[in-house]
Order: structure tokens, then C-alpha cells, then sequence
């Protein structure tokens, strides 16, 4: 008998090409479309399901390998920015601290007089002196006559840091002070002999240690470090925290000192405000006394405004401030650098406005030259101790206090002696609401 055409030996099928019912699934199983059947529960091992092809296991793989691209690509980014940062940050701060000059001719001759020169009396207490150097040559020549070069202190302010940096006190001390100078000896100038002169003649014979060493014989005070001012750089501080405020009582008009303002609230620019701290004929009584007394109002004023978040918080604004004064000054080894001002500032950040006092020395008209001072004892030496030892020292405003510049005569309060007393303000004075 003849076999139909199908699969051999298979009893149901019928003849070739007949169309055939696919079988039942076993029990457990279902029917997938496509006529495979899946495993269900219940069922024996299947084969291993088939890995998804097509457009779906494709685009998974791309897309994983995208994300990773792309992180990739921002890592390397952020590394970019943060080196570029870096660079700018090092370049700019290499910048600053190239700016800064060091006078080491001074710390070669105040080495030579170790031995006269007193010793620290309290530990973390600093004291600084601040030099404004009065030189009319060259660009400065603008606001006086050419001298030739010759350099006097126009300005000399001692600036007191207290041990634990709650507060400062900055005095200032008269430019014709008569005073006890000592020989002094400046690189390039032939020694000069110990002389009872005008104080600013030192800045002039002996240069910024010469100066140092009379300050310290006439206080007894330890100087831990300086800095020389130029008044370019004094112009170029000012512009860079964008003006600073000051009260004018009544109106000026000093085409010397380049100054034409209206009386009441008045912000000056850099120019003006060097006019504003020079100026003796056109402001107030014309007196060196008066002159001092701006140079401390401005100066208070001027500490505001750096202290403000304006400034310190935003650094667009600080930078300028920065390269300014690091133009301007002249320094001592110790802090001829960006990270020793940088530490010197931080200490101070937290001293309150009200805290940074200015005053000038106790003095009067000198006995035998009324244009020149003399210092007024015993208050000038009870000032000074109180700064060699770290003592805090009351101002009150000036002209509030009898007796001009004059501590309260201790005869006249009963019980113990009242602290001192002394003649001067705080960077918090608004000198419009006086």
C-alpha cells in the first residue's frame, strides 16, 4: 500500500498539501500567537526565551552609550572650568602680590639698632605704622611744587591692633610735632645726627626707619610692622570702592586742591578726596589740627565702606580695591605679601565700625613756636602706655571734649582716676548727624 505524501509514518495525516489544524497544546501550556507555545505554570523547563531584537534592544544600547558620552563630555567640562578657574585665580593672585614693594633697606638699618629699640610688651598685639609719603615729583607733582623728589610724611598714623582683635585705635601723629630724632643712616645719604626737629624731618633725613625709631623713642611703643602710602595710590583706593561719603559743614572753592563742593552730604571721587585730606586754607580754621581731623573722618569713612558687603562680598568690586592698594603700598619683609596682608585683614574683619577709633596725640602750640606742636604731658605718655600695654583707650567726638585735644585732669574727679579720656571719633561716626 502506498504511503500519502506527508511525514512519514505519521497515521493522521491525510494527503500532501492538505491543510492542517495545528495540535492542541498540552495541558499547562497556552497558545501564543504565531502558533508557539509558552510554558506556563506547572510546565517542565522550556527553551530559553529568544534575546528582543529589532529597533527595541537597539535603541536601548544607543541610548546608554549617549548618557555616558555625555557624561563623559561634562566631567571633562567641569574639569575645563575648574582649571581655567584655577589658572585665572593663581594669575590674578600672582598679580596682587607682585604689586607689593618691600622696603628692606628699612629692615636692614631698624636690624643694625636692635638693641635700642623696645621690646613687645603684650603677646598678638600688633602695631602698624602708616606712612603718607608727601614726595612732589613726578606724578604727584600736581598737588604742590616739584620738589625734586625729596619725601616728607605728610601723614603718619599709628594704627594699634588689640590682642584679641575686638578693636583698633589709630593715632595720629602731628607732621610738626617737635620731636627728639635720632642719628639715622639712610642707604645712599650720609648719616645724620641726633636733633630735636619737626617730626616729618625724619621721613625726609633718614627715610621710613628713621621715622620708625623716633616714634618708638617717643613711645616706648614696639613697631611690628609698616607701610609707606603714595597718593596715586590713595586716588586709585578711593575710585575703586566707587567714592566715598563725607559732611561738609559749608561749601568749598580750592583750585589748589582741585575741590569745588556744595556744603552737606558729598560723595568725592579719588581726586577729590586727596584734596579733601590736604587742604588747609580753604577748610575749617586752616590749622594742621583741623587737617588731621578730616584725614580721620575720611579714613573712618573709608574703612565703612570696604567693611561693606558692597565690597567684601563682591568680587568685581573687591578685586579693584585690591590691586589698588597693593600698587600703593610699601611694606616691611613681613608683609610684602598678599597672604600676610590677606591674614592681617582677616584678623581685623570682625573689629565692630564703632570699634576703629582715630585720634591724634595729646599736643598744643609749641612755647617758643606757635606754627609748630608739642606734645601735652603727662596725657601723652598715659595714651601711650595704654597702647604698649594693650589697654582700651575712650575717644569722644571732636571739639566735645573741654579742653581740645587734652585728657580730663584727673584733680577734678572725685574717687579713683577715671580712665583717660581723648579727642577724636570711630568709623561709624556719620559726620552729617553730628
Amino acid at each position: 500500500m502506498t504511503e500519502s505524501a506527508g511525514t512519514p509514518g505519521d497515521p493522521d495525516d491525510s494527503a500532501a498539501g492538505e491543510d492542517r489544524t495545528p495540535d492542541a497544546p498540552p495541558p499547562g501550556a497556552a497558545a501564543a500567537p504565531g502558533g508557539e507555545t509558552r510554558s506556563g505554570s506547572g510546565s517542565g523547563p522550556g527553551p530559553a526565551p529568544e534575546k528582543p531584537s529589532g529597533d527595541g534592544g537597539g535603541g536601548l544600547d544607543i541610548t546608554v552609550r549617549r548618557k555616558h558620552h555625555w557624561l563623559r563630555w561634562t566631567a571633562l567640562g567641569a574639569s575645563f572650568v575648574v582649571l581655567v578657574a584655577a589658572g585665572v585665580g593663581w594669575w590674578l593672585y600672582k598679580k596682587l602680590d607682585g604689586n607689593i614693594r618691600t622696603d628692606t633697606s628699612a629692615a636692614a638699618e631698624l636690624k643694625a639698632y636692635e638693641k635700642e629699640r623696645p621690646v613687645s610688651v603684650v603677646h598678638d598685639a600688633e602695631n602698624i605704622l602708616l606712612i603718607g609719603s608727601d614726595s612732589r615729583a613726578g606724578d604727584n607733582r600736581e598737588y604742590g611744587r616739584d620738589d625734586g623728589g625729596s619725601q616728607r610724611s605728610d601723614t603718619t598714623i599709628l594704627l594699634h591692633l588689640a590682642a584679641d582683635r575686638k578693636s583698633a585705635t589709630a593715632m595720629s601723629i602731628p607732621r610738626d610735632l617737635m620731636v627728639d630724632i635720632p642719628a639715622c643712616h639712610q642707604a645712599g645719604k650720609a648719616a645724620t645726627r641726633a636733633q630735636f626737629a619737626q617730626f616729618n624731618w625724619a621721613f625726609e633725613m633718614g627715610g621710613t626707619a628713621c621715622t620708625i625709631r623716633t616714634v618708638e623713642k617717643m613711645t616706648g611703643i614696639r613697631i611690628d610692622h609698616h607701610m609707606v602710602i603714595d597718593f596715586n595710590g590713595f586716588k586709585d583706593m578711593v575710585d575703586a570702592v566707587q567714592g566715598v561719603e563725607v559732611c561738609l559743614k559749608e561749601p568749598v572753592d580750592d583750585k589748589d586742591a582741585h575741590l569745588k563742593l556744595k556744603a552737606g552730604r558729598q560723595k568725592l571721587d579719588g581726586e577729590q578726596a586727596l584734596g579733601y585730606v590736604r587742604a588747609r586754607k580753604s577748610l575749617g580754621n586752616g590749622s594742621d589740627t583741623d587737617r588731621m581731623d578730616r584725614q580721620q573722618q575720611f579714613l573712618g569713612a573709608l574703612v565703612n565702606k570696604v567693611q561693606s558687603n558692597g565690597v567684601l562680598l563682591n568680587p568685581t568690586r573687591l578685586y579693584p580695591v585690591l590691586d589698588a592698594a597693593t600698587k600703593a603700598l610699601t611694606t616691611d619683609p613681613g608683609l610684602d605679601s598678599l597672604k600676610d596682608l590677606y591674614d592681617l585683614v582677616r584678623g581685623m574683619r570682625d573689629v565692630p565700625t564703632e570699634k576703629v577709633q582715630f585720634l591724634t596725640v595729646p599736643r598744643q602750640p609749641y612755647h617758643l613756636n606757635r606754627n609748630r606742636d608739642e606734645l601735652v604731658q603727662p596725657d601723652a605718655d598715659k595714651l601711650f602706655k595704654q597702647l604698649r600695654e594693650d589697654e582700651p583707650v575712650a575717644v569722644v567726638p571732636a571739639g566735645k571734649l573741654k579742653g581740645g585735644d587734652k585728657s580730663p585732669d584727673p584733680a577734678d574727679a572725685s574717687g579713683p582716676s577715671p580712665t583717660p579720656t581723648y579727642s577724636g571719633n570711630n568709623a561709624a561716626t556719620d559726620l552729617c548727624e553730628q
